[in-house]
C-alpha cells in the first residue's frame, strides 16, 4: 500500500472499534480506499491509533462479515471487489473466497496457538451467513416451537447424504440422532450404553481427552489398551476387556489422535471379532477425517454394535457445534432418548441451517478448498520438521512429533510457550497412571497467516536444533 491512511480516533465518543469501523467504510465509499486496495496489518494500524490490536481485529472482522473488506490468508486485507454492497452478491458458480478474519487476531501473527486446529476460511462462513439470512426470513421449523424428532427429519436426511459418503453401510434418516457437536455425541453414545454402578469404557492408550471427561461425568472407568503401528492390539483389548466387565471401545480407526495412525481392515476385523466375543459395544470416532476413508468403517464390518461419531468442526467450521451419530440398526431410539431428556434435541434454527448446508451445491468445493489449504500448512511444517521423527498426513488437521532424546513433553511446551507457540503435551493423551511419552502435538492454525504458521514452526525447530544445556543432548 503506497499511501498510508488512518482515520482519528480522538473524538470517538463510543466504541473506539465501531468508531474505527465506521470510518473505513465512509473511507470505501467515499473512494479515498479503493476496490482491491490494501489494509495496513492490523498491529500497525494499532500502534498508529493507539488502540489494542483487538480494537483493530474487530474493526476489520465486522467489515469482512459486512463484505466490505476482504481477508486473504497469507497476503492480507483487502478492499472487497463489491466494496459495501458486496455482501448481497448471490453465491453463484465458483465464487469461493476467503471471507473471514478471526477476531481479537491478527492474520500476520508472532504467537501462534496450535493447540486445536484453526480452519481455514474457503467461503464456508460466506454461505453460512447467507443460509442465515434465508432461515431468519422463512425459517422452516418455525420459532416458537420446541424441537421434535418430525422438525429434524430434513436435517436427519441431508446427514444420511453426508455420512453416506463414507464407507459406513446403509444408513437413513432414522439411523442418525444430532446433537450439539462431537464431545455431545460422544456424552450421549456414553449416557445411552453404559449400564451399572461402575462401568468400564476401553480407549487406547494414546486417546482423545473428550472420552476421558465424558467418563468422568458419568462416573465410569476409562482402561487405556496397549497400541502398535496398527492401532489398537487385538490380545491387549481382549484380555482388558475380560479383567474389567468393559462396555464400550472407544477408537478412532481412520485418524487417530493424536498421533496420525491408520488402523488397516485386517486390524478392524480381528477387533470385530474380539468385540463380538465378549459382545462390546464401539463407539468409532471419525470426526478428524477430511478425505475419503482408506477402509471399511467399523460400522459396515460390525453394524449391529457401532455407533459412528462424526461432526462438521473439522471439515467446516466448529462454530455451530453439529455433530451427528449414525446408530446401529434399528438401536437409534437409545440415542434419541437420551438427547430428548437431556436437551429436548438440537435447536430448530441449527437444524434448518444443518438441513440446507450438507446438501448446498457449494459444499463440495468449499471443503475441497479446505484440504488444499490445509495441505499447504501441513507441508510447510513438514519442510521445517522433515528430519525429525514427525508423523503427519496431507489432509489430517494436525501433526505429532517425537522428542529427541533428553527433551520431556512438559519441557518442551513450556519452552515453546515462552517462544510464544502454544502446543499439547502427550500428557494430554494419556492416563494418568500412564508412562511419560515424550512427544508433542500441534495442529494447524490457518487462522494466521502462512507465513506466521512458518515462523512458529521454524521456532520449534530452533529448540530441537538448540536445546538448552540442561537437557543434554
Amino acid at each position: 500500500m503506497n499511501t498510508i491512511w488512518f482515520p482519528d480516533l480522538a473524538a470517538a465518543t463510543g466504541p473506539k472499534y465501531q468508531t474505527l469501523t465506521d470510518a473505513i467504510r465512509n473511507a470505501v465509499l467515499k473512494g479515498d480506499l479503493r476496490k482491491g486496495e490494501k489494509l495496513p496489518p492490523v498491529r500497525e494500524v494499532a500502534y498508529q491509533l493507539s488502540v489494542t490490536p483487538g480494537t483493530v481485529a474487530r474493526a476489520y472482522s465486522l467489515l469482512v462479515d459486512a463484505g466490505t473488506l476482504e481477508a486473504v490468508v497469507g497476503r492480507g486485507t483487502f478492499v472487497a471487489d463489491g466494496s459495501a454492497d458486496s455482501q448481497d452478491a448471490p453465491l453463484t458458480g465458483n465464487a469461493i473466497e476467503v471471507d473471514v478474519i478471526p477476531h481479537n487476531s491478527d492474520s500476520n501473527s508472532y504467537a501462534v496457538n496450535m493447540l486445536s486446529p484453526h480452519l481455514p476460511s474457503r467461503g464456508q462462513s460466506r454461505l453460512i451467513r447467507s443460509l442465515f439470512a434465508e432461515i431468519a426470513q422463512d425459517p422452516p421449523s418455525g420459532m416458537m416451537h420446541y424441537p421434535s424428532r418430525a422438525g429434524s427429519l430434513p436435517a436427519r436426511e441431508a446427514t444420511a447424504t453426508w455420512l453416506s459418503q463414507a464407507p459406513i453401510g446403509p444408513v437413513s434418516a432414522q439411523d442418525v440422532v444430532l446433537a450439539n457437536g462431537g464431545q455431545n455425541a460422544i456424552l450421549l453414545v456414553f449416557q445411552a450404553l453404559l449400564r451399572g454402578r461402575k462401568p468400564t469404557i476401553l480407549v487406547e492408550e494414546l486417546a482423545y481427552p473428550g472420552f476421558r471427561r465424558a467418563a468422568e461425568l458419568l462416573r465410569a472407568d476409562i482402561v487405556p489398551i496397549k497400541m502398535d503401528e496398527d492401532g489398537l492390539i487385538p490380545e491387549a483389548l481382549e484380555t482388558a476387556a475380560r479383567n474389567h466387565g468393559a462396555q464400550i471401545l472407544c477408537t478412532s480407526p481412520e485418524v487417530h489422535n493424536p498421533t496420525c495412525a491408520f488402523t488397516p481392515e485386517e486390524r478392524r476385523d480381528q477387533i470385530v471379532r474380539v468385540c463380538r466375543k465378549l459382545d462390546i459395544e464401539i463407539l468409532e470416532d471419525d470426526c478428524y477425517r477430511m478425505s475419503a476413508a482408506q477402509s471399511p468403517s467399523y460400522r459396515m464390518l460390525a453394524p449391529e454394535r457401532t455407533w459412528f461419531v462424526s461432526s462438521i468442526s473439522k471439515t467446516l467450521t466448529p462454530a455451530l457445534r453439529l455433530g451427528f451419530v449414525a446408530t446401529p440398526p434399528d438401536k437409534a431410539s437409545y440415542l434419541r432418548r437420551a438427547a430428548e431428556h437431556s436437551f429436548f434435541g438440537v435447536a430448530t434454527p441449527l437444524t434448518d441451517l444443518c438441513a440446507k448446508l450438507l446438501t448446498h451445491p457449494q459444499l463440495p468445493e468449499i471443503t475441497e478448498h479446505v484440504r488444499e489449504t490445509t495441505n499447504s500448512y501441513v507441508q510447510a511444517a513438514v519442510n521445517i520438521l522433515g528430519g525429525y521423527d514427525l508423523k503427519w498426513r496431507h489432509d489430517v488437521l494436525f501433526m505429532w512429533l517425537t522428542l529427541p532424546e533428553g527433551w520431556r513433553a512438559s519441557a518442551f511446551c513450556q519452552a515453546a510457550e515462552a517462544k510464544e507457540v502454544q502446543i499439547r503435551s502427550a500428557e494430554d493423551y494419556q492416563a494418568r497412571s500412564a508412562p511419560a511419552c515424550h512427544a508433542v502435538r500441534f495442529a494447524v492454525n490457518a487462522g494466521v497467516s502462512l507465513e506466521s504458521y512458518e515462523n512458529a514452526i521454524a521456532r520449534l525447530r530452533d529448540l530441537l536444533d538448540n536445546p538448552p544445556e540442561q537437557i543434554g543432548v
